[in-house]
């Protein structure tokens, strides 16, 4: 049914929470605002930064736009690395390129950091490519990095893609853009959250993402 999947990293691809906590805490505490539990922290995960910023802690576009900079302080150099890779993705993505699937990775991180941590822990060699937001946030809502990802691989036949996340940015993304979707539970969005954004497939493990992808 498919021919190309588009991947979200964070919390699809890998576990980015250390990292995403860290660059938090390191922003916040930088304006001297109480940090949230970690498990609020990683409630962030999957929305853009700026939006988190604005309405998680009532930010102007101004203020949340310089707290990113001070956020990407911390995940540039550290951050970044402080991250690790589901366990049998690289299973998955073997198996999905052997069955000739075109992958892509499509993600509202920025194109810069995104490549880096692909290339980092050795994914890069089963992805056409790398599809993120630009580093001044331009691009960053899911539905704008689709778009971008269905240009760059000049595909034409919508209907042949599916759209693979954990939150529900990426299942209303495609719904916008009018892709098929699929959630997966193994990252930080819950079933309820992705059957209300209005997910095609759900899945709950790395092999029922197998065979909604390969049927």
């Amino acid at each position: 049914m498919f021919d190309y999947l588009f991947f979200d990293l964070d919390g699809t691809l890998t576990n980015p929470a250390k990292g995403i906590a860290n660059s938090f805490v390191y922003a916040l505490k930088y304006y001297g605002i109480e940090i949230p539990s970690y498990e609020k922290l990683c409630s962030f995960i999957g929305p853009p930064l700026l939006d988190t910023f604005r309405t998680q802690f009532g930010f102007s576009d101004e203020k949340a736009a310089e707290a990113i900079v001070k956020y990407r302080e911390y995940f540039a150099e550290k951050g970044l690395f402080e991250n690790s890779v589901y366990p049998g993705i690289k299973n998955l993505l073997e198996k999905l390129k052997s069955a000739e699937k075109k992958l892509v990775v499509a993600t509202s991180k920025p194109e810069e950091y995104s490549v880096r941590i692909i290339e980092h822990f050795g994914l890069a060699e089963y992805f056409e490519n790398v599809c993120g937001s630009n580093i001044d946030e331009t691009r960053s809502k899911k539905d704008e990095v689709i778009e971008y990802a269905i240009a760059r691989n000049g595909i034409t036949d919508r209907s042949k893609i599916l759209m693979i996340g954990d939150r529900k940015h990426d299942i209303l993304g495609a719904k916008k853009t009018g892709l098929k979707s699929c959630g997966v539970l193994f990252g930080y969005g819950t079933r309820e959250e992705l059957k209300t954004a209005g997910a095609d497939f759900i899945a709950e493990s790395l092999a029922e993402l197998e065979k909604i992808c390969l049927q």
